[in-house]
């Protein structure tokens, strides 16, 4: 049996409130209605069916593209850069994958050597390159991940106006309840 979106429906319960916090160790519900506990597990299914969905997506075309999740990343933000006419460089690829310089080097080594980009003199900085995606590499990502990825405009272009203000103030208002900052355990990067 299938649910929405074509999961398993054994496997969407692994969202469910009950499920995951039976004893309420995580989250005080004593003053939670069961249609409120009801309809809440139903958003936090939906939210683990996209999470699944979009992990997917990303697994396929990692394996389609035959690269890792950094690589893909990284290409992401050159083709962005691209399409802004923003001059792409190491250092800007480092800060926005956040890893060192030296992983930044072994990650563009990598990729030219594997055709995804090309390395120039940067237009205005006689010290700095510009890194680019190739165009073959850019074709591939944009008719694989990249399309796929653009269905979403279809589902949000579905909802209303005051629709999709709730939408946006839900997630960012769970972005914000899920941040790491001040949380002790997270190791500083």
């Amino acid at each position: 049996m299938t649910e929405k979106g074509g999961e398993d429906s054994s496997r969407s319960h692994v969202y469910s409130l009950n499920a995951s916090d039976p004893a309420g160790e995580l989250i005080d519900r004593t003053h939670v209605s069961d249609e409120e506990s009801r309809e809440i597990s139903a958003v936090m299914q939906a939210l683990g069916r996209l999470r699944e969905a979009e992990q997917r997506l990303s697994d396929a075309s990692l394996k389609y593209m035959k690269l890792n999740a950094t690589d893909m990343r990284a290409l992401h933000f050159l083709i962005v850069c691209g399409n802004t006419r923003t001059v792409a460089t190491p250092g800007a690829i480092a800060a926005h994958l956040h890893i060192s310089s030296a992983s930044t080097t072994k990650l563009l080594d990598r990729l030219e050597r594997g055709g995804h980009i090309t390395r120039a003199p940067h237009p205005t900085d006689r010290r700095a390159l510009a890194i680019s995606v190739t165009e073959q590499t850019r074709q591939a990502a944009m008719d694989t991940v990249g399309r796929q990825q653009a269905n979403r405009f279809y589902a949000v272009q579905r909802l209303s106006s005051s629709e999709r203000e709730i939408v946006v103030r839900f997630l960012d208002d769970m972005a914000g309840e899920i941040s790491l900052k001040d949380e002790s355990w997270v190791k500083p990067e």
